[in-house]
């Protein structure tokens, strides 16, 4: 995570739980005020019917007092109740206290097995900057020992065993999203461009369209505004209602800065299921995808162009509801040109390539499976239909090429052989058979090749320049938050 310098004055007032009351930030506010007041412990302790120690806790953020006493404390200080709750520090100086005490009660500092200092009268600011400058940079380190890609891929794997425990169907982000869709007056079908429009000024947002957005984001928004930053330049093969929508999710979803790379993938996904179950409707794609079984014609490129989204958002809406709603087991890959496995789900058996830490993402898909075989297909506008025989069974899969900056990426849906009778496309005569993970079906050259050309070759590699690169670090990886809060201030309203 990207490192800043520490101000006491922020650290002080960011609340550590959305809804709850900061038991540092009252008891300063409330020490504050009593010695304002010229009040002992004692004085303030008989005034409220507690013993002086009590006060102390409360004084210290040990204890988060009832409304009742908090009532009776204002009373004896002669203040509000909504005085002692307003979010910012009495002084520079609580500010610093606070935001020592609350970086020594972090999970981080806990882990380093030292003993929390007591902050008193007799630290100076310069001895309390240093502990919070020190306690800052173990943090950072900690978050960027944190962002390996190991760590990464082990989240990942973790995220994708969740999703298969759930047939990536999740009823709440389902119920927000129709939530959302009432709220606008849907009624049914595909969700317009205005509809879109509508659900972001519903929710508080305005849109606007720039052409210097920061390189490095697909949109910003702007929560103290209520603005949402898009770009005025849109890709032809990009839906133009995702990035709203994506946009939006988060705030819908209640997410909060991410803290680690489990936090920002689980954030990422739903952010990214939101999106789908907004553009594709749970009742109505359910309805379009149960007419298609019954008539055993069920078809990514039909639901595509049903709803006006792209094919992968298509393909992914497709798996979320294919085991809970249509008792259809399922595997979903998109694979880069190289053959490099970009993403990956499965509930029906399959056996995706894994690394030791049991993360597919990152690994090469076998040579002979429909992902890899659809790039030399000639006819790249209709679908490519497959049979793989797998040492687990064999599997029926529809896959599409799609371009991006970085290549040519396949995306593939597939189903187990006894499921493929719901499918379009079932009657294709491709067919392969794969013995992966056995070196001897597609990662080893023939005996003769090999025998030829072993130690005769010397190909210069083209190294992905991300190969000894750390992942991008920051809250938001590989966001230049410096360049965002530059955008921000430059586009704010006066």
């Amino acid at each position: 995570m990207t490192s800043t310098a520490a101000d006491p004055r922020t650290l002080a007032t960011a609340e550590p739980d959305e809804g709850t009351v900061d038991a540092l930030l009252l008891g300063r506010r409330i020490r504050s005020l009593r010695v304002a007041r010229g009040m002992t412990l004692e004085q303030l302790g008989a005034a409220i019917d507690r013993a002086p120690s009590q006060v102390s806790t409360i004084e210290n953020g040990k204890r988060e007092p009832r409304l009742s006493m908090l009532r009776q404390i204002a009373v004896a200080l002669g203040t509000t109740t909504d005085d002692l709750l307003r979010d910012e520090a009495p002084s520079e100086r609580a500010a610093l206290e606070i935001a020592v005490e609350r970086a020594q009660r972090g999970p981080v500092f806990s882990a380093l097995g030292i003993d929390p200092i007591r902050v008193s009268k007799g630290h100076s600011d310069d001895t309390l900057r240093t502990i919070l400058a020190l306690a800052t940079e173990v943090e950072r380190l900690h978050r960027e020992r944190a962002a390996t890609p190991e760590e990464a891929r082990r989240a990942n794997a973790s995220l994708r065993a969740t999703m298969r425990a759930k047939d990536n169907y999740f009823p709440e982000l389902e119920a927000q999203a129709k939530e959302l869709l009432a709220a606008v007056g849907h009624t049914g079908g595909p969700v317009s461009q205005q509809l879109v429009g509508d659900m972001a000024n519903h929710l508080g947002f305005t849109l606007h369209y720039v052409g210097d957005l920061p390189h490095s984001t697909r949109s910003v928004t702007d929560s103290r505004n209520g603005r949402i930053y898009l770009p005025t330049s849109q890709s032809a093969s990009r839906d133009s209602r995702s990035p709203v929508v994506q946009a939006f999710a988060s705030h819908v979803l209640g997410h909060s800065e991410p803290t680690s790379y489990a936090d920002f993938l689980r954030q990422r996904v739903e952010t990214n299921y939101l999106t789908a179950a907004i553009l594709l409707p749970e009742s109505d794609a359910v309805r379009f995808l149960t007419e298609a079984k019954n008539f055993r014609r069920i078809s990514l490129e039909d639901l595509r162009d049903a709803f006006a989204v792209s094919y992968e958002t298509a393909a992914h809406r497709f798996t979320n509801l294919a085991t809970a709603r249509l008792g259809i087991p399922v595997h979903f890959t998109k694979v880069h040109e190289s053959g490099t496995i970009v993403k990956a789900y499965s509930n029906d058996g399959v056996k995706h390539p894994t690394d030791a830490l049991g993360a597919v993402e990152g690994t090469t898909v076998c040579r002979k499976w429909t992902a890899f075989t659809v790039f030399a297909a000639e006819d790249r506008f209709s679908p490519w239909y497959q049979y793989t025989d797998n040492p687990n069974g064999t599997y029926w899969c529809t896959s599409r090429i799609e371009k991006a900056k970085e290549g040519d990426y396949s995306v593939t849906v597939g189903v187990p052989f006894e499921h493929v009778k719901w499918f379009r496309g079932r009657e294709t005569a491709n067919r392969s058979r794969s013995t992966c993970p056995d070196d001897g079906c597609c990662k080893s050259a023939p005996s003769e090749l090999a025998e030829k050309w072993e130690h005769q070759s010397w190909p210069a590699a083209r190294t992905p320049t991300s190969l000894l690169a750390a992942l991008p670090t920051g809250t938001f990886p590989g966001v230049d938050q410096v360049e965002v809060y530059r955008f921000l201030e430059a586009h704010a309203p006066a």
